[in-house]
């Protein structure tokens, strides 16, 4: 479990590709922080394991499905990520909720320059947008932010020069794919409320599928 409160940003130091898999090398100070074989990282936003560690870089494994669901199997070379150790019980938690398991990758379709923050619009399949409430929070590539606006296919973000300044977002532009993981607390809601009715989610949330099945 993971609060988007990014600590580090690694460098992406080598790629090793297994077949449909392969193994990821990451630069970065957290190497002198602790860090453990076998404990869980997310790296942009994807939890991953920490597989070896030597004096300037750690490897984490990647599955199939990992490159299949996520932006990992797009890195280059000397490219940024997003890193997060799993968080201690003892910790606050400054962001939210976060799994590291990754829903769906969105596109950054606008960045505007907003007085002292950036505004960002991310357009994103439907089927996850039903996730995304104003107000609420979303994890982009690891990072907890939280939603100003939802439209019929997009969200938007204001990011803080701070938050800019500690993250990849600093060089986000328009285009660029990106790691998303919606609200773990609405996807848990959504599936204690169907459970007995043997329906399948709707593709948004449906007032009257709620009303006839008794929920409101």
């Amino acid at each position: 479990m993971f609060t988007g409160l990014i600590e580090a940003v690694g460098t992406l130091r080598s790629i090793h590709r297994q077949g449909e898999g392969g193994r990821l090398a990451i630069s970065s100070a957290l190497v002198h922080q602790d860090l453990q074989l076998g404990e869980s990282i997310a790296v942009n936003g994807a939890c991953l394991t920490v597989t070896s560690w030597s004096s300037d870089y750690f490897t984490v494994d990647v599955s199939p499905e990992t490159f299949q669901r996520t932006t990992l199997g797009t890195l280059k070379l000397n490219q940024q990520v997003n890193l997060e150790r799993a968080l201690r019980l003892s910790d606050r938690l400054g962001g939210h909720l976060v799994s590291g398991h990754i829903d769906c990758i969105a596109t950054l379709r606008r960045r505007i320059q907003d007085q002292n923050a950036v505004r960002m619009e991310f357009s994103l399949p439907g089927d996850a947008l039903k996730y995304i409430v104003e107000k609420g929070s979303v994890a982009v590539d690891g990072i907890s932010l939280t939603v100003n606006r939802v439209g019929h296919d997009m969200f938007t973000i204001a990011v803080i020069p701070h938050s800019l300044e500690m993250t990849t977002l600093k060089d986000a532009h328009e285009g660029l794919k990106v790691n998303i993981e919606t609200d773990l607390i609405g996807r848990y809601v959504e599936r204690l409320l169907l459970a007995g009715t043997n329906q399948q989610p709707p593709g948004k949330l449906d007032l009257d599928f709620l009303a006839k099945n008794g929920f409101l």
